[in-house]
């Protein structure tokens, strides 16, 4: 099996919350619970937080993890990501969010198995959502795919139309060839992407398919102070692991 590199981007200044890689869920950084969750994959070779400031590589190296420092300059978190990616041997990258603390193993592996194939250049995860009244959220990320499991087109807006039994919402975890993403990180914002404000769509328009696998994965991620309880009350209920 190909060797595969998990790296996890974490930036401190988000404008909707600012140090959002520290804060604490259930007494452990939430960073840390990204690293330990991405650790439990059994494919991947290493994982390394890449960040652009000192508080998070403190805090990273206090529990063992890799941490590398990356330009401060970088627009989005793939770009961090492809900045590592360069430094590593491993011929398949994941770009793992650090937002994602209720993050499993066994869906990385999914990504890494899929990505053994070549003629796919890249891969992220879905979950099956029954709660239809979800689809009109705008931070909520749906997907269409063919029936051959790749992405059609990802929106902000209701996808499918008038959808009545369940639809499909993104999980914004990424598996790359490592010479694709190199390829992408250099093409510029596409118009699709800019309008949704979904960089996947940057690939889709220039004729690139996106592998998308269907997970277990929890839904959850962290975007503001308050999604930390309802993190923190999946975990209460024996949820996570």
């Amino acid at each position: 099996m190909k060797e595969a590199t998990g790296i996890i981007p974490a930036r401190y200044g988000s404008k909707r919350f600012p140090g959002k890689p520290l804060a604490e869920i259930n007494g452990k950084p939430m960073i840390q619970w990204v690293y330990e969750g991405a650790r439990q994959a059994i494919h991947l070779t290493n994982v390394i937080v890449a960040t652009d400031d000192e508080r998070i590589v403190l805090t990273c190296r206090s529990f063992g993890a890799d941490v590398r420092m990356t330009s401060p300059c970088h627009p989005s978190g793939t770009d961090r990501v492809a900045e590592v990616a360069r430094q590593v041997d491993s011929p398949i990258i994941l770009n793992i969010q650090g937002d994602e603390p209720l993050l499993k193993g066994k869906s990385l592996d999914r990504l890494i198995e899929a990505l053994q194939e070549e003629r796919i250049p890249m891969a992220t995860l879905a979950t099956k959502v029954i709660d239809t009244s979800r689809i009109d959220d705008i931070h909520t990320v749906k997907v269409v795919t063919d029936h051959e499991g790749f992405a059609l087109y990802f929106s902000r807006s209701n996808l499918p139309f008038r959808v009545s039994d369940y639809f499909l919402q993104h999980v914004g975890i990424y598996g790359y060839q490592k010479e694709f993403l190199l390829e992408f990180s250099q093409w510029p914002p596409s118009r699709l992407e800019t309008a949704e404000n979904l960089e996947q769509l940057r690939a889709l328009e220039r004729g690139y398919r996106i592998k998308v696998l269907l997970s277990s994965h929890s839904a959850l991620s962290v975007d503001t102070p308050q999604d930390i309880i309802k993190v923190e009350q999946h975990m209460r209920k024996g949820s996570h692991g």
